[in-house]
């Protein structure tokens, strides 16, 4: 029913995916005949006949569905009842043209009369002349039926949404494509439901960014906060500065039309864009093309470090000026009432070992650099308040007192999402949701937006840790003990909550390409938009992955490149040789918690920075496998009885212990595949460890070999479980570690004493 999706996931993952659908509990009003969930019996079952649900993501408020479904038509009837606009006139262009691709073929739309039995699509909807905006109405309720479907929508963002989850209902059964029936009533949890990307680091060029935008719209994320400027490169053609453009850009920059059409394509999707220029630190993109405007001159250019440390010098007047007039051409191009000025991680000593801004500081009684960054920050706050804008600043910027409509991007952890929330300041929270830390889906997801207790730790230590000035001394390999104001802050009281705007997922690009792109940001950005979108009883982690692996294919399918990109980057590195590394790389995911950007950790031990090239087997890897998720749960389910899985599990472990002996033959022609080889090893080996496990080639020492193999996969994993620990702790050869530990570990437990 649903394998139109999955022209890349293996049968048995088939199988799985289709038990979570029947098993949605949260997503879908009606009984779970096919889960067993009796006392001891794992939540796990397994489809014999069809899936019967459909799978809308994000899980709406109401999902009401049967299992019926009926044929869909070659034509549809739209019914207004009022005359459309051009905007939504082409949504319902996208609209058709995705369930022609669902579909396989050919659907038409018309305004006349429909024939008998013909099918009709009432939109309803009235007029918003604020869209998009922070007030754009995004509430619908969607009815698809045999006898016509009917779209109510609060505004035009609830019609887009409510077309994007009609879209979700089609699948192909036998007799071709379907409509499943269904009853929705849906409305977002929070109004920011954003994604962060930088474009400094590594430059994305404008037909990848508006493929990102066609994903955001189907899973409802509305916000596209974009990084243009930082130590990097400044991204944004001036008029009014040139310099910016041609000499801080390194010559890859986005033109003024490309802007604007980027704002055009995303507001014809409900997306804002909400643009970002990082000052005053993070600003040596900008000092090298004017750096008369430089706390410290002349800038070191032979340093890669000071990219992330030079700042603007605050106590010039005609820095002030010269920022201001910057905001001002750049303001003029974004829309959006929100304006993000950055304002993280400006390095002390930039301003403090400076002689005339020291004596300035005296001079005028600005006893911090904290104030003195305040002081800046008022000044632009009033200057872009005064052309219609509301400021953005990362959490930094609250240090001292600053204007109370700034909002705030709270990124170190929850102690500054209290702190902002109690003086009243909207917030948007972005801390937990670092994409480029490389962790799973899962690890996102378990983290509410309003969980005051989780990541704390973490949070603080990526705020030390991914900033440009590091302590003298590195922290030891295991994270320090709790003190006691480390400890969570209390619940956030609903007026605190009140000033929550939402959050968003955030993708740095210091080692992300441009063919990394897609595989970075999804599937994981729509596990989030779940998040961010549901109520938190309807985010089931349980169901997670069976779900995300449909949206995976779902997104490929109607415009993403991550599967192709995937596959292009390993046909460059073993041309003709690639299914082994394929087979490998199902298994196997990067470090975490930034241990493969080594750029940092060099900066970090106070080393050479040099300049890190991508496109290894690591910068392919994902930090999800639903192949390895699979054999997990397999595992899981054959130790507490499901023996029919036998069969499945052995194949699975004999592929991976076969594949070493290929993925070395390979490496031998292809020597960007070596960086692996250990990592290959080390899967075959715990492979064996399962098969032994299994009654299957166990040798002599079977015993012993299995805990070895099993000990090193955990060391490894181990040695990126943390930021702290990741600062100290080597790394495995080739960034790698091995996602299927879960389950050879339940299938050793049962055999080795």
């Amino acid at each position: 029913m649903i394998a139109h999706f999955f022209k890349s996931i293996p049968a048995r993952t088939l199988l799985l995916c289709g038990l979570a659908l029947a098993a949605d509990t949260p997503c879908v009003a009606m009984a779970q005949n096919a889960l067993d969930t009796s006392p001891g019996t794992p939540q796990l079952a397994f489809v014999r006949n069809s899936v019967s649900l459909p799978l809308v993501m994000p899980a709406p408020a109401v999902l009401q569905a049967s299992g019926a479904a009926f044929a869909l038509p070659q034509s549809l009837t739209l019914h207004w009842n009022s005359p459309p606009t051009p905007l939504l006139l082409r949504a319902v262009e996208r609209l058709r043209t995705r369930l022609c691709i669902l579909a396989g073929r050919p659907i038409m739309f018309t305004q006349a009369p429909p024939p008998p039995g013909g099918l009709v699509l009432n939109i309803n909807t009235p007029r918003d002349i604020t869209f998009p905006s922070p007030t754009m109405r995004e509430g619908y309720t969607l009815d698809v039926a045999p006898t016509g479907i009917t779209l109510n929508a609060q505004g035009v963002a609830g019609v887009l949404h409510g077309l994007t989850s009609l879209i979700q209902l089609v699948r192909q059964e036998r007799d071709g494509p379907v409509l499943a029936q269904a009853h929705i009533e849906d409305t977002p949890r929070f109004a920011w439901r954003g994604l962060m990307l930088d474009t400094s680091r590594h430059f994305m060029p404008l037909p990848d960014l508006l493929r990102q935008l066609d994903a955001m719209e189907m899973v409802k994320l509305n916000v596209l906060h974009i990084h243009l400027s930082d130590g990097a490169a400044f991204r944004v053609e001036s008029r009014v500065f040139p310099r910016l453009h041609t000499l801080g850009s390194h010559g890859q920059y986005y033109t003024q039309e490309q802007i604007r059409q980027l704002v055009r394509e995303a507001a014809d999707r409900g997306i804002r864009v909400v643009p970002e220029f990082d000052t005053p630190g993070h600003s040596y993109a900008m000092l090298l093309a004017y750096p008369r405007y430089a706390a410290n001159a002349p800038l070191n250019t032979t340093d890669r470090a000071e990219i992330n440390r030079a700042a603007l010098d605050p106590t010039n007047p005609a820095t002030l000026s010269f920022v201001n007039a910057v905001y001002a051409e750049m303001a003029g191009l974004f829309p959006d009432p929100v304006f993000h000025i950055g304002g993280d991680e400006v390095v002390a000593k930039q301003w403090a070992q400076s002689p005339h801004i020291a004596a300035y500081m005296k001079q005028h009684h600005i006893a911090s650099v904290a104030a003195l960054q305040a002081d800046y920050t008022r000044h632009v706050a009033h200057a872009l308040r005064l052309r219609g804008k509301t400021v953005m600043g990362w959490d930094e910027v609250q240090e001292a007192d600053i204007p109370p409509d700034t909002i705030i991007e709270s990124w170190r952890g929850p102690a500054h999402t209290a702190q902002a929330t109690t003086a009243g300041h909207d917030t948007v929270i972005s801390g937990p949701y670092y994409l480029d830390r490389l962790l799973p889906a899962s690890a996102y997801y378990t983290t509410d937006p309003l969980d005051m207790r989780k990541d704390a730790a973490e949070a603080q230590a990526a705020a030390q840790t991914t900033g440009p000035n590091p302590p003298d001394t590195p922290p030891t390999p295991t994270a320090p003990p709790a003190k006691a104001e480390d400890a969570p802050p209390p619940p956030l009281n609903d007026a605190q909550k009140a000033h929550v705007l939402g959050a968003e997922a955030a993708l740095w690009t210091e080692v992300v390409s441009p063919d990394m792109l897609d595989a970075r940001i999804w599937p994981r950005a729509a596990a989030l938009a779940e998040r961010f979108w549901s109520a938190p009883e309807q985010c089931d982690a349980t169901t997670l992955y069976p779900r995300l692996a449909i949206m995976a294919d779902r997104l490929d399918l109607l415009g993403l490149e991550a599967h192709a990109n995937t596959r292009r980057m390993l046909e460059r590195l073993a041309p003709g040789e690639t299914e082994a590394a394929a087979v490998l790389l199902q298994a196997v995911s990067p470090v975490r918690n930034y241990a493969h950007n080594h750029e940092f950790l060099q900066i970090r031990h106070k080393q050479t920075a040099t300049l890190q090239q991508l496109g290894t087997p690591a910068d392919i890897a994902s930090p999800d496998s639903f192949e390895a998720e699979t054999f997990n749960a397999e595992a899981k389910a054959f130790i507490a009885g499901h023996t029919e899985l036998r069969h499945e599990l052995e194949n699975t472990l004999s592929r991976w212990a076969g594949n070493d002996s290929a993925f070395a033959r390979a490496a031998a022609h292809n020597t960007g595949l070596t960086p692996a080889l250990a990592a290959s090893a080390q899967l075959a080996d715990l492979a064996r460890a399962g098969l032994a496990a299994l009654g299957t080639g166990r040798t002599l020492n079977w015993r012993e070999n299995a805990r070895t193999a099993l000990l090193a996969a955990k060391k490894d994993i181990a040695a990126s479980a943390s930021i702290h620990v990741v600062t100290n702790t080597p790394q495995p050869e080739g960034d790698l570690i091995q996602r299927i530990v879960p389950g050879v570990e339940v299938l050793l437990d049962q055999t080795i004493p």
